[in-house]
């Protein structure tokens, strides 16, 4: 016989479980993902002081996409954390030539700062938001899903056909698409929706990377039409 007694004391202990599991996965998530992002900085500066050639374009998917596998395959080992910094070690050396095609302009070093600085705001401010609000975004998986799909579609078109204009409207829906993440991952993690600490970093961090890429490649045309 189930004592209904028992029954309500089980579920707060059921919700403190889940809190202490989601903060857990909050912590290391952050922690992880400061660590990423400072080797990523490590290596994007080695490329740019060595000033080392664009791999191109099949190169950089190839060995995202095989990193992303391995990363996603071995998500619950010691192997998961290595493929994490083989990816955005990967990630960083890609990052360095583009960065010294921008340094090289007029106001360069100016237009790499503030994408650097735009990109900090919107990550941290959003991020404080969920984390204030503790809203629910799971809402918006599929459409994110979606858009990110035709987004990166629309941009190898842009590459392959070199259409500068729909270079820019890709990079303007990667900012909003990228600051959605950021709300729906970061909720999916205090929600319990995400549990593998190593995937929610990767997610985030993809989504840094993208947000930044994509303001300098905006803030960058800015710069040149004055």
């Amino acid at each position: 016989m189930n004592h209904p007694e028992a029954q309500a004391i089980s579920l707060p202990h059921r919700g403190a479980e889940a809190l202490f599991a989601s903060n857990k996965v909050v912590r290391n998530t952050y922690m992880l993902l400061s660590m990423t992002l400072l080797f990523a900085a490590v290596t994007a500066a080695a490329s740019v002081a060595l000033n080392l050639p664009h791999p191109g374009i099949i190169i950089t998917l190839v060995g995202y996409f095989g990193l992303l596998f391995l990363t996603s395959k071995f998500r619950d080992s010691g192997l998961g954390l290595a493929s994490v910094f083989a990816l955005t070690g990967f990630m960083g050396y890609t990052l360095g030539p583009i960065l010294n095609n921008y340094l090289a302009l007029p106001n360069g070093s100016q237009v790499v700062m503030m994408a650097m600085g735009g990109t900090a705001a919107i990550f941290l401010g959003l991020s404080a938001y969920v984390m204030t609000t503790r809203k629910n975004f799971s809402f918006m998986g599929g459409f994110l899903a979606v858009g990110i799909l035709v987004a990166f579609l629309a941009g190898l078109g842009a590459i392959f056909f070199e259409m500068p204009g729909l270079s820019l409207a890709v990079s303007a829906m990667f900012v909003l698409l990228m600051s959605g993440l950021i709300l729906y991952e970061t909720s999916n993690i205090i929600h319990g929706g995400e549990t593998n600490y190593i995937m929610a970093t990767v997610t985030l961090f993809v989504s840094i990377f993208n947000l930044f890429t994509s303001l300098l490649h905006l803030l960058g045309f800015m710069n040149n039409s004055d």
